[in-house]
């Protein structure tokens, strides 16, 4: 134990206090900012066991950060659990500068734990190096430019495990320069931290426990004079937290579609672009948010297909930001474009997102001789706009029904259907979204519709999830699960010689976690070869959030990076399970002579025995 002089002890007592006010001056205007935001009018902390076990899965265990990134995730949870085993360290040492000794190193106890605490030492040093090496020599480009400061808090918490394990040579566990480098070390980490992006180290277990419930979901509106995220007296208290905590990783920005493929957007500048005009104008403030720190461009070039808030280790939820500006945008008027007035237009006036006559939707409908809905039937089958009006999609439908009809399932369509509002839902006129929305629902209950089949998982996402705004929808599923459940009355291996590579769609991945049913259809016919990018990690179409509906991309093609994905594979057939995706795939694939593109309701129902076969 190290014995200081009465001058050192008021030393230590100085420097603690101001290392306690370097910390304070700073994350005392972030506390402030996080409780002076508005409040979030659908917070609710609801049932607290699914929340408790993900704060132990995510935080305790660091789960996510390893499974999205092991090597560099391991690295990191490492330094984390280090600090955890510390904490006990840390307590007793400064009390050792006070002359007051909480946990002595002798006994069994005081071997087993500063021991235990000195391999986590070591585990920490190498992680920290490797990190650091990282960040400075391989330098990925999705962490940035690099920070003096990370190099600062890299060195520091270097010197904090060295310093430690120092102690442990014969003759050092009382020197006393030795202490004092330790003790100076901690000092100086201290009101580094809300200075940095390590505020995270405080704010994260609560953004993780704090965050709103379910993937990607977008929250109501408050009131009237709600109009979403225009200027700073509209940012919630968890956008505020949640753009504190980013840890500038750059996970998001890595899985990006639109950054990837050459966009402006930038979802990690997203959360770092609220936490500037916070650090600059505060919560509150009349400022508009889209300007220096947030761009308009950015806000409507995302795709919403939920990759970003799938890899943030930190809770951030980038997807309610991005629609709260583009919500601000619309519901004010800021946002002028010409493919978004004509889609609004659209909408109001046709009931779908295409814009084609009501007649058009009969036509099909006849030429398929389709039922309508009476209530009798076990399915009411939905079409979408897709479905409805496009080439393509219709065609799928109409495959669909084949296999339906095939295994004697009973479905009939509604005499009218409008769209259910996924794109205006995206795009921030929620305005259109509630009129389509209450329309459906009152048509569903006058049809007295009980189950629902749809081919399209943006219908099911904004059907079962998104309404719940304005009624309680009936219960939907998606054809590939209504498919994957009835395999086994289907033919067996009726594609001979060819292979099967799946493309997951956003909205029926990420969204919904429907990942093995499709896979399971495919080889019922089949082989299945696997892209690069798959599952929770697929890449994005470029269709969602309401952007297969409006102007040309900037840069690449969202679509064709990812259908070169698909193609080198070497499969011949692309399974596709969403109208949305087949659209944007089928002209990537054709200039490319790629494989075939197929909806799993097609390879279905080639499989179908027919006369004359």
């Amino acid at each position: 134990m190290v014995h200081l002089s009465g001058i050192e002890t008021l030393l230590l007592a100085a420097l603690m206090v101001a290392s306690g006010y370097g910390f304070w001056i700073r994350f005392s205007r972030v506390w402030r900012n996080i409780f002076a935001s508005k409040a979030d009018a659908d917070f609710a902390l609801g049932d607290i066991v699914p929340r408790v076990n993900r704060f132990v899965w995510e935080v305790l265990c660091q789960g996510k950060v390893i499974r999205e990134r092991p090597l560099p995730g391991l690295a990191h949870a490492f330094v984390f659990w280090g600090f955890c085993a510390f904490a006990l360290v840390t307590i007793n040492h400064f009390a050792q500068g006070f002359g007051l000794l909480l946990l002595p190193r002798e006994g069994w106890f005081g071997h087993l734990y500063f021991g235990f605490v000195a391999v986590f030492a070591a585990a920490v040093a190498v992680a920290i190096a490797g990190l650091a090496a990282r960040r400075f020599l391989v330098r990925p480009r999705w962490l940035g430019k690099v920070s003096p400061e990370s190099g600062i808090i890299a060195l520091l918490i270097f010197l904090l495990m060295v310093t430690y394990l120092a102690s442990f040579v014969p003759g050092m566990e009382e020197n006393r320069w030795l202490w004092w480098a330790h003790t100076l070390t901690i000092l100086a980490f201290l009101p580094l931290i809300p200075h940095t992006k390590h505020l995270h180290l405080l704010l994260s277990p609560a953004t993780v426990f704090l965050k709103r419930d379910g993937f990607s979901k977008i929250p109501p509106l408050s009131g009237d004079e709600d109009f979403g995220l225009d200027t700073g007296r509209d940012v919630t208290r968890l956008v505020t937290l949640q753009a504190y905590s980013c840890v500038e990783c750059g996970r998001c920005s890595e899985h990006c579609p639109a950054y990837n493929t050459g966009k402006t957007l930038n979802p990690k500048e997203i959360a770092l672009g609220f936490r500037g005009y916070l650090n600059e104008f505060g919560p509150g403030s009349e400022e508009p948010l889209l300007g220096r720190h947030l761009s308009q461009e950015a806000a409507f070039q995302c795709t919403t297909c939920g990759a970003c808030e799938h890899q943030c280790p930190v809770g951030v939820q980038h997807l309610p930001m991005i629609v709260g500006l583009r919500r601000g945008a619309v519901n004010t008027g800021k946002w002028e474009d010409d493919y978004g007035t004509k889609l609004f237009l659209n909408l109001e006036r046709n009931g779908n997102a295409l814009g084609m006559a009501a007649g058009e939707r009969d036509k099909f409908i006849q030429k398929q001789q389709f039922p309508i809905f009476d209530g009798t039937q076990e399915y009411c089958l939905w079409l979408g706009c897709m479905g409805a009006y496009d080439p393509q999609g219709r065609e799928i439908v109409a495959a669909f029904a084949e296999v339906m009809r095939y295994l004697g399932t009973s479905f009939g369509v509604l005499r009218k259907e409008r769209c259910t509002g996924d794109p205006a839902r995206r795009l921030g006129n929620d305005l259109a979204f509630g009129q389509l929305a209450e329309a459906n629902l009152e048509t569903l209950a006058q049809s007295k519709v009980k189950k629902i089949v749809s081919i399209c998982p943006h219908c099911v996402r904004t059907i079962s999830t998104d309404w719940k705004e304005y009624g309680e929808a009936p219960e939907i599923e998606h054809h590939t699960e209504f498919l994957a459940r009835c395999r086994d009355r289907l033919p067996k291996h009726t594609m001979p010689g060819e292979r099967v590579t799946y493309h997951d769609p956003c909205y029926l991945g990420r969204y919904r976690g429907v990942f093995d049913e499709p896979r399971e259809t495919i080889r019922q016919f089949a082989p299945l070869v696997e892209p690069a990018r798959t599952r929770e990690r697929s890449f994005c179409c470029g269709a969602g959030g309401g952007l297969a509906f409006l102007g040309e991309e900037k840069g690449e093609r969202v679509s064709e990076t990812r259908a070169k994905e698909l193609a080198a594979t070497g499969a011949t057939v692309v399974g596709a399970a969403c109208p949305f995706c087949n659209t944007m795939f089928r002209d990537a694939l054709a200039a490319m002579n790629g494989p075939k593109l197929l909806d799993i309701a097609q390879i279905a129902a080639a499989s179908l025995p027919r006369e004359g076969k």
